[in-house]
């Protein structure tokens, strides 16, 4: 692999992140973003996972049909840059719903978001589009897409405020640029969500890219947490508010819990596939601006009940001989974050809480 020279000359690659504090209405640390070049010593991109279709019959090339003829389609799509000195362990997103890699890139409002970040502390990084979502649209499996008005849902539910006004203190940029660009972001699925198939292709690009530490970011905790039972070469997990999917023994099941957003129901599996998740380190992260206690707020009670049963999750993993930790961010002092902690206005302050966790588990 040849280094790219970061020279500004019509054969460099160069990326360059200007030095930029950002003003907000709430106390904590907006951070900065680093200055100077980022450097990139390789960069790709593949597609993992996924089957092949077949339809009986005997293709003719002139006069083609269906029959005899093939279809890829249930990969994810991976985007991969690797930084010059790097680190030992990859880091390997994979985005929430509605969303596809472009949630760890650039933020809503320009600053660099953990895509970038990260590769400036020397990891190599992989963007993940799900199986069926964004640049892995090829689903075998039909389903249909409409243009179904929802941006104020998501304002509310991804807790940016209560539409249309924001929280007082949300990390998130004001500008009406900064909304339309977070709005622009929303990708629908083009089959059916399966955190089965997502799984099967995550476990698939694990095994090419070795070991690895996955960050996953709401609906992906669920498919997370699979993808650590189906591969080993998964050594920590980092999840960023994970919204559903929260799997328990069989035998060990916590209750449905009840919100103003509709029921959260855990999963079952085997206990001994449980017990794969208790071999790696798991931290979990939830934001600002929801209570802890019922309510009829159905764009913050979604939270509660997730935080909720996110402690419960945590305490199994534990209580089987596991690492896992929760934090919600509050009650350490770090107030305003949004649904989006990756890309909120203390993005810097998260990736660092994100750093000490990895270090203190050696995984950097």
């Amino acid at each position: 692999m040849k280094t790219i020279e970061t020279a500004l000359t019509a054969m460099s690659l160069t990326l360059l992140a200007a030095c930029t504090t950002l003003p907000g209405e709430s106390g904590g640390s907006r951070g900065t973003s680093s200055t100077g070049p980022l450097v990139i010593q390789e960069q790709g991109s593949f597609a993992v996972g996924g089957k092949v279709v077949s339809t009986p019959g005997t293709y003719n090339n002139n006069s083609p049909s269906a029959a005899g003829q093939t279809f890829h389609g249930d990969h994810l799509y991976a985007f991969y840059q690797v930084p010059a000195n790097s680190r030992p362990l990859p880091i390997v997103m994979l985005h929430g719903a509605f969303q596809s890699g472009r949630s760890w890139e650039s933020t809503p409002d320009g600053r660099e978001g953990f895509q970038s970040i990260f590769l400036r502390r020397g990891f190599p990084v992989y963007l993940v589009d799900q199986p069926r979502r964004g640049r892995a649209g090829s689903s075998t499996v039909a389903t249909t897409t409409e243009p179904t008005p929802l941006d104020q849902l998501f304002f509310d539910q991804f807790r940016l405020g209560k539409w249309p006004a924001y929280f007082q203190n949300a990390q998130f940029d004001r500008k009406p640029e900064t909304l339309n660009q977070f709005l622009r972001s929303v990708t629908p699925n083009t089959g059916p969500y399966d955190a089965g198939v997502i799984s099967d292709a995550m476990a698939a690009l694990f095994d090419k890219t070795g070991p690895a530490v996955l960050f996953s970011h709401s609906q992906a905790g669920g498919p997370g947490w699979l993808t650590a039972i189906k591969s080993q070469n998964v050594k920590g997990i980092v999840a960023l508010e994970p919204g559903s999917g929260f799997i328990f023994p069989e035998g060990e099941m916590p209750a449905v819990m009840p919100s103003a957003a509709g029921p959260l129901a855990p999963e079952a599996v085997p206990l001994a596939d449980f017990k794969k998740l208790t071999r790696v380190p798991i931290v979990i992260y939830y934001g600002d601006n929801f209570p802890v206690e019922p309510t009829t707020e159905r764009g913050q009670d979604n939270w509660r009940v997730r935080l909720a049963m996110a402690r419960l999750w945590v305490a199994a993993v534990n209580k089987h001989g596991g690492d896992a930790q929760l934090v919600h961010l509050p009650q350490i002092g770090i107030r305003g974050n949004t649904h989006f902690l990756m890309s909120d206005l203390n993005n810097v302050q998260i990736a660092d809480l994100v750093s000490q966790f990895l270090t203190s588990k050696k995984l950097d």
